[in-house]
């Protein structure tokens, strides 16, 4: 558990990070020091070491300003590892010096150490990191985005600026950042998948389908616009579905913990 538990830390953290592009360099050395210090007093060095060395590989396997080049494949071997720690990795029986004075109780009962970790560390991977590997499913199943269409596409404000321009040059696509396409998204995306971390543990399933439904029915009009190729609605299946596995795994790793 401990082990999942750093991993995803270290990997929601570091993608947070991101978000400050100008002083990541602070960052990324706050959530070093932040693992050292929580592995140092749960006697977790090892699970502490493991995951600075996935959230440097993270960084370098899945980058946040161009297609990652190995894909989603990353997500899916840490969701292996993570899956396999929890389920095959006994429980521990004290955690280090932070064990004896920890104590949080819930209304299901006391939270442990190793249990706060790995909720912790599975809220923050659905903040940010989950974005990440949204974005890499899209790009390695080359599903067409509403970015890409608009580069492709002139618009009115193309055109008056073509009429002074030689051919060639009015032939060229205007650079947009791709980013761009999911500042929706990446609000609304974590904000969705907490919702369904929460809802899954709580089992409060019949809120948790009329949830998914409704965003569906929201984003009908917007679909049917793609009728005649189907486009919009591979975009919305494959990142809609990919968002909730991600979901539905980290409440998964959570459940299992609590009651295995």
């Amino acid at each position: 558990m401990i082990l999942a538990g750093f991993l995803l830390l270290a990997v929601g953290a570091v993608d947070l990070v991101r978000q400050f592009a100008a002083r990541r360099w602070i960052g990324y050395l706050v959530v070093a020091v932040l693992l050292l210090v929580l592995g140092s007093v749960g006697d977790a060095l090892l699970p502490m070491l493991a995951a600075l060395v996935v959230g440097a590989l993270w960084v370098w396997c899945m980058p946040d300003d161009r297609p990652s080049p190995a894909g989603f494949w990353p997500a899916v071997l840490l969701g292996i590892v993570g899956v396999g720690a929890v389920v095959t990795l006994p429980e521990r029986s004290g955690a280090g010096l932070i064990g004896e004075v920890w104590h949080l109780d819930s209304p299901v009962g006391a939270i442990s150490f190793d249990l706060a970790v790995l909720v912790v560390g599975a809220a923050a991977f659905l903040l940010e990191s989950a974005n990440l590997v949204v974005r890499a499913a899209l790009d390695g199943e080359h599903t067409w985005r509403p970015v890409e269409r608009r580069e492709l596409e002139p618009t009115p404000a193309d055109a008056e600026r073509a009429d002074g321009e030689s051919s060639a040059s009015a032939s060229e696509p205007t650079a947009i950042d791709r980013r761009s396409a999911f500042q929706g998204g990446r609000l609304i995306g974590p904000l969705e998948r907490i919702l369904v971390l929460m809802l899954t543990l709580a089992a409060a399933y019949p809120l948790l389908a009329a949830m998914l439904a409704a965003k569906g029915i929201v984003r009908f009009p917007e679909i049917s616009r793609g009728r005649e190729t189907g486009a919009r609605a591979e975009y919305f299946l494959v990142g809609s579905l990919v968002s909730w596995v991600i979901a539905l795994g980290a409440a998964f790793l959570v459940w299992w913990s609590a009651n295995g």
